[in-house]
């Protein structure tokens, strides 16, 4: 059974009659283009299609209740008086309910069942799908236009002021606008974005390494930070405006732990732009260069690899088939991704889950995934 499925079943079952409408959020794997968001720098993720699901009804007044399959638990609150109660899960929902009154968007309270297939904790942006996939739903029972980037907008504002959770747009944006097909490449400073197409002949592998993360949160504010104080040394705004002959010429005067983090910033901006032409050029083979040399980077110079990642990416770069492999995400455990040849993803994925149970002792969840639009209405009315 479908996600999609099973959560028109659920809310049939709970409410005696089927839902008035679906919507769906997807996650993203980034192929290329780490710890770049935060800087103003260029971003390549896509669209997956694993998602999160709800199936809603609108109600007459200001009350949303939401029942969630995949935490077996019911909540509810009152858009009128939303209140911040560390409640798990739902606090995303009351987050973007919060961002869109902040806003000025007048909301309807509604009932719905959620459920998602997006792994959590695994790099895949499962937060920002139930982000994206609320805004579809409030979208769909208020009747407000949908406008993906401002939508955007709205599921990083509930994650950092509501969620607390200091991230960039990345995840939010490619939830909001993918494109079926397509990566999108994202600039971060102006939210300005294109459709870029997959080579021909490529499948995308997603490997999951199933280690979580640990102490993410704290790593991840401390290389915001040493970010911030790379680019005040460097004196701009944020460290994509800094050159790589200007790193080069003026970088000795930060420490090392400092300058190895600015290092990867700027030069994994300069393999994202390259890493973009290279798919407009159909060239697999450059692209997959280009990932390998970001999963270096990432490892040595930015440090947010770990073990069962180092080992993943060795697993699947020396694979007959593919073309090359990083960690996806914030790295520290979770999922990497690998661009190999159509023809050898069935036999590559089973040679790389070996080769990393072998090393590791871990059995990994490796699986092909296609690029997909973003957030939707796929069933039901439109208030618009």
């Amino acid at each position: 059974m479908s996600v999609q499925q099973a959560v028109s079943q659920a809310f049939t079952a709970c409410y005696h009659e089927p839902p008035s409408v679906v919507v769906r959020a997807p996650g993203r794997v980034n192929l290329i283009g780490e710890h770049t968001d935060y800087n103003d720098g260029f971003v390549l993720p896509m669209a997956i299609d694993r998602a999160v699901w709800i199936a809603l009804r609108p109600r007459a007044d200001q009350q949303v209740h939401v029942h969630s399959l995949d935490f077996a638990a019911s909540e509810s609150f009152d858009l009128a008086n939303l209140r911040h109660t560390n409640a798990g899960w739902v606090e995303y929902l009351k987050g973007v309910a919060w961002a869109l009154h902040d806003a000025g968007y007048a909301l309807r309270g509604w009932d719905g069942v959620v459920s998602g297939d997006v792994l959590r904790g695994a790099g895949l942006s499962s937060s920002a799908a139930m982000e994206l996939a609320t805004a579809r739903a409030f979208q769909a029972v208020a009747g407000f236009a949908w406008d993906a980037t401002a939508m955007a907008r709205i599921g990083q504002r509930a994650e950092n002021h509501w969620v607390g959770v200091n991230c960039g747009i990345m995840d939010q944006m490619i939830s909001a606008a993918g494109q079926a097909g397509h990566a999108l490449q994202i600039d971060c400073r102006s939210l300005e974005w294109q459709p870029v197409p997959l080579p021909a002949g490529v499948a995308v592998l997603i490997l999951d390494t199933t280690t979580r993360r640990g102490l993410v949160e704290s790593a991840y504010n401390e290389r915001r930070a040493q970010c911030e104080a790379a680019a005040r040394y460097f004196g701009v705004r944020a460290l994509r405006d800094v050159t790589p002959g200007q790193f080069a010429a003026q970088a000795n005067g930060l420490d090392d732990v400092t300058r190895r983090r600015a290092r990867h910033v700027i030069t994994e901006n300069a393999r994202t732009l390259a890493a973009a032409d290279a798919m407009r050029r159909g060239d697999a083979v450059a692209l997959g260069r280009l990932m390998d040399a970001s999963h270096v980077s990432l490892r040595d110079d930015f440090e947010v690899t770990n073990d069962a990642l180092n080992v993943m990416v060795t697993c699947a770069q020396q694979a007959p088939g593919c073309y090359g492999a990083r960690m996806t995400g914030a790295g520290f455990g979770g999922c990497a991704v690998a661009l190999v040849d159509t023809g050898c993803a069935a036999p590559l994925a089973e040679t790389v889950a070996g080769c990393y149970q072998a090393r590791t002792g871990i059995a990994p969840a490796i699986y092909v995934c296609s690029a997909a639009d973003g957030a939707t209405r796929v069933a039901g009315f439109s208030a618009m």
